[in-house]
């Protein structure tokens, strides 16, 4: 693969400086056009140590207007970050749609590097590989041009580059011993990278080989291949007809998940003072105990208005200590959220270690509301499935506890606490006009729950599905699951 990227490919400073300022002016054309588009871009700047990535980067922000453009660049990661899943850095620097992002290091770097140190094995390298693979495929689809560059040159000629910059009082400090031992594992690096581009360069995100030894040829090079892509990009943004947002209004089926509960099911109030007091106080003392274990815990509530959600989460929240729980009432995406991938505001708030967080209304509105109500198009929540399968297993694999809980509730039940909360004056602020109506559309929410559960419960997520006719049985039945999985979990 990198044999094209050594062929010595040259440019004289007379052609530079020829061709240099219509491709300038083109850029900021093109970067003009992104800032009135649909989508955004992120560049990520990859290669060989010393090709000269840094120096590109400063030369494309002199180029571009600076005010669109965001630099980000990693180093080990931090405690906040050890204590999220691997992509969380990734997730919280995602330029908004009309911005750009450039990556002088990305989700490849330590993938790379601890296989190459011998940190992993083949096997991890092409597990983290296929995440990657599944989380490019999902920006490109959520309109985040990916564009991928990697900057290569010969073994001999980042020796001889290390060896000038090292001769220099100047450029000394500019090569660290890791360069060294790097370059003494060059050939190692050049059959790692080569598998991971390879497996990694797809339709959505292909790669792009730059040779990088003339520098010259180098910045005009790459800088083509950017001002390609948005191009290409804006062309297809410009003739795509508008979708079409359609809400899907399917029925249930006679026999569902759903509808074989029994929500007959019943809790006296004696015994539910007595369960409840010994529950919180097992869930009390394990919650004290994730941090010690190097956990977190995270809980989502979803089903139907009235079903019971708040009153569950309070129940679970009188049990633990106010500083390490977080409730998030999940409504209506900001702006500020809209211009990014759906899943990105959920991503940025991970609980830490020793945390916990209690979800009122979650991810999944993609798979529910946004797709009764025709706010997502059909490709985008039939997808989603899969995204969010892969969200939670990235979860569970960081150390996150994830359960999920169904509070399923009958049509009748749900008129008569629509009806009590009417004529409730300390009640009144739960029930509004788009509550009467998602009642009117309740097949419809059924039959998009129960593809959900049967889709999205697995062995490190499972959905609990509980009867929520009767407060006090749901409640117990939650506060039950609960302590449960802290016992199993630590």
């Amino acid at each position: 693969m990198f044999e094209t990227a050594e062929v010595g490919n040259h440019l004289e400073k007379a052609d530079y400086k020829r061709q240099e300022p219509k491709l300038r002016t083109a850029l900021l054309e093109a970067q003009r056009a992104l800032a009135g588009s649909d989508f955004s871009l992120a560049l990520l700047i990859g290669g060989v140590e010393g090709a000269g990535k840094t120096e590109f980067t400063n030369q494309l922000l002199e180029w571009l207007d600076a005010r669109g453009v965001a630099v980000h660049a990693w180093g080990k990661p931090t405690d906040e970050e050890r204590e999220r899943p691997f992509f969380w850095r990734f997730w919280r620097i995602l330029p908004p749609k009309r911005k750009a992002a450039i990556l002088l290091t990305s989700w490849y770097s330590n993938p790379i590097i601890d296989r190459v140190c011998k940190k992993t094995g083949q096997a991890e390298l092409d597990q983290r590989l296929d995440q990657i693979v599944d989380f490019e495929r999902m920006l490109a689809a959520e309109r985040v041009l990916l564009v991928k560059l990697w900057f290569h040159i010969s073994k001999s000629e980042q020796r001889r580059r290390f060896k000038n910059l090292e001769a220099e009082p100047e450029t000394r400090w500019r090569v660290t011993k890791q360069d060294w031992r790097f370059h003494k594992r060059y050939d190692k690096f050049r059959e790692v990278c080569e598998h991971s581009l390879m497996k990694t360069s797809t339709g959505d995100a292909p790669w792009h080989i730059v040779e990088a030894t003339d520098r010259r040829y180098r910045n005009l090079t790459a800088t083509r291949i950017i001002l390609d892509a948005l191009r290409q990009r804006l062309e297809q943004s410009r003739s795509a007809g508008k979708p079409e947002h359609k809400a899907d209004h399917s029925k249930p089926r006679a026999n569902s998940v759903i509808r074989k509960l029994d929500l007959g099911l019943k809790l006296d109030a004696d015994a539910f003072d007595k369960k409840l007091e010994k529950l919180q106080n097992r869930i009390g003392t394990m919650t004290r105990c994730l941090r010690k274990k190097g956990r977190s815990l995270t809980l989502a509530f979803e089903g139907p208005d009235a079903a019971g959600k708040g009153g569950a989460i309070r129940r679970l929240t009188q049990a633990m200590d106010a500083r390490l729980f977080r409730v998030d009432s999940v409504a209506a995406p900001s702006d500020e959220e809209r211009a990014r991938p759906y899943l990105w505001r959920f991503w940025r708030d991970l609980p830490r270690v020793g945390r916990v967080a209690l979800y009122d209304r979650t991810w999944y509105g993609r798979v529910l509301v946004e797709r009764v109500e025709g706010f997502a198009l059909p490709q985008e929540w039939r997808r989603a499935y899969a995204e969010i399968n892969a969200f939670e297993e990235q979860m569970a694999e960081s150390g996150i506890i994830v359960r999920k809980f169904w509070i399923a509730l009958s049509a009748d039940e749900q008129l008569r606490r629509f009806k009590d909360r009417q004529v409730t004056p300390y009640k009144q602020y739960k029930i509004t006009e788009e509550d009467w109506r998602n009642r009117a559309k309740w097949d419809a929410y059924e039959a998009a729950a129960c593809e959900m559960i049967e889709r999205t419960s697995t062995e490190h997520a499972p959905w609990v599905l509980v009867e929520g006719n009767d407060k006090r049985w749901a409640r117990i039945k939650i506060l039950q699951s609960v302590a449960d999985a802290l016992e199993s979990e630590l």
